[in-house]
């Protein structure tokens, strides 16, 4: 059993770090894809160049688990490129962790890819009429194949006319023996930044990684350009069209790490705080406490606490160690299943009109499981639900594992169907417009989870109705 299924239902689906000109190239990789290892706990990678050569070392699980002194020894070399894994596409087996290495007639590569790509089916299909034989199901291998195809010019002449036959969500890191290439998709829609350590050039999905290495953040690698590392210094390309950003807003809800810088430099615990805030002013309630649904409910809940007035508590507490698999006891436990990751603080509950605030709603089955928990266990007399976004009403093709949209219970059910559901004194969703006062220019955004709204266009699916009350 996956537990994390069990806690929340939404996955980003990786992380990147690159490095270029560091004798400790694959060390500092490492560290980078720790910091990174939010994004992605299915498998990760590194490959490094000594400038002859790619080395390559991955498997399945953490980053702490895969790689030690002995590892990270056989990746010479003052280039690398890393990746953490989850997967939206693709099933999770060794084949499908990236980085993904290929050897053509020009060479070798290599390719770590955040996002997802979309209508690949008839680019795969040609592919394989005309002989490619893939050994992954991961979207990203096309590139690979489109780069290898191609007749004529140099790596990074074949690198950009591969990608601008793919559509979709791709923050890009591919390494040659002797480049870094950092290509970010036109619309921008996951985050890519540039830093520097010494005479070093990083790139990373956040800039926690650089906090932890020594790197200096310099800026964000822009939506369509490719950046070219190498002895050189750096050469910046844009390869796409101007189209008008659509940065995905769920990386200041819920994905990137309170103390990342994306999109520009905006701090994400700052959002959060204020995501909290204007949650507040939206649906106040009289209660003895506001307690987050640790951690990413943490920011929103602080802010909704200095809004309101009302203490803050830490209601419910967190256990960070659980790996992602258990064995459920053939007996049954009550609440056993949100309770391997959390648990209420009694003392703190017993008798309290509760505030719980969370960044989502998918299912509502984790809500339901926590609000009971927190009456039954905790003792409280209230427990009223704040939720730091608006409802989720659509499903993401852009490289997060969300379910379907007949699985997203806002998107078939009204808020008061929901609370019943849930079984909590009273529900209250961020609204749109105030999601919209807290981002910063946020008509760059994307928020086709809550307005059904795609940059990029696909075929809709019909919604079924969920059966609640079972």
């Amino acid at each position: 059993m996956n537990n994390d299924n069990l806690f929340h239902n939404i996955h980003e689906e990786c992380g990147v770090f690159g490095i270029f000109g560091h004798p400790e190239a694959a060390n500092l990789t490492y560290l980078g894809l720790y910091a990174l290892q939010h994004r992605g706990q299915e498998g990760a990678g590194i490959c490094s160049s000594d400038g002859t050569k790619l080395f390559l070392e991955k498997s399945l699980g953490l980053v702490a688990d895969i790689f030690n002194e002995k590892v990270i020894k056989k990746l010479p070399g003052h280039i690398a490129i890393g990746h953490n894994r989850y997967s939206t596409t693709g099933s999770s087996t060794i084949e499908n962790v990236q980085p993904l290495m290929a050897t053509y007639s020009l060479g070798s590569i290599a390719i770590a890819h955040n996002g997802n790509l979309i209508d690949i089916d008839p680019l795969k299909q040609r592919l394989e009429r005309d002989g490619a034989i893939f050994q992954s199901t991961s979207d990203s291998e096309i590139i690979l194949h489109l780069i290898a195809r191609a007749k004529s010019g140099e790596p990074r002449e074949r690198i950009a006319n591969a990608v601008r036959q793919i559509s979709g969500a791709f923050s890009l890191l591919l390494m040659t023996e002797t480049e870094l290439i950092a290509i970010r998709d036109p619309y921008g829609i996951r985050p890519l930044a540039l830093g520097q350590i010494k005479d070093s050039y990083v790139v990373a999905s956040e800039t926690c990684a650089f906090d932890l290495i020594g790197a200096n953040y310099i800026r964000d690698i822009n939506p369509g350009e490719m950046l070219i590392i190498n002895e050189n210094g750096l050469n910046s390309i844009k390869i796409f069209n101007s189209v008008k950003p659509a940065h995905c807003v769920f990386e200041f809800i819920y994905f990137a790490r309170p103390d990342s810088y994306i999109f520009d430099h905006i701090c994400v615990n700052t959002v959060r705080k204020e995501l909290g805030r204007q949650l507040a002013r939206e649906h106040a309630v009289e209660a003895d406490l506001v307690i987050p649904v640790p951690d990413s409910g943490v920011p929103a809940a602080l802010g909704y606490a200095e809004e309101s007035g009302i203490p803050f508590e830490f209601g419910l507490i967190r256990n960070h160690y659980v790996g992602r698999t258990f064995i459920e006891p053939k007996q049954s436990i009550r609440h056993f299943g949100v309770k391997v990751k959390l648990n209420p603080v009694r003392d703190a509950l017993r008798g309290k009109r509760v505030i719980v605030i969370d960044d989502s709603i998918v299912r509502g089955t984790t809500s339901k499981k926590i609000v009971k928990m927190l009456r039954e266990l905790g003792g409280a007399k209230e427990v009223h639900m704040r939720i730091s976004s608006p409802p989720t009403i659509g499903p993401c093709f852009y490289g997060i594992d969300t379910p379907t949209r007949q699985e997203l219970i806002a998107s078939s059910h009204k808020i008061e169907e929901i609370r019943k559901y849930t079984t909590a004194d009273s529900l209250g969703y961020l609204s749109i417009e105030g999601l919209r006062k807290v981002i910063p220019n946020s008509d760059i955004y994307c928020m086709a989870c809550f307005n059904c709204k795609y940059p990029i266009e696909f075929q809709s699916k019909k919604v079924s109705q969920l059966e609640l009350f079972e």
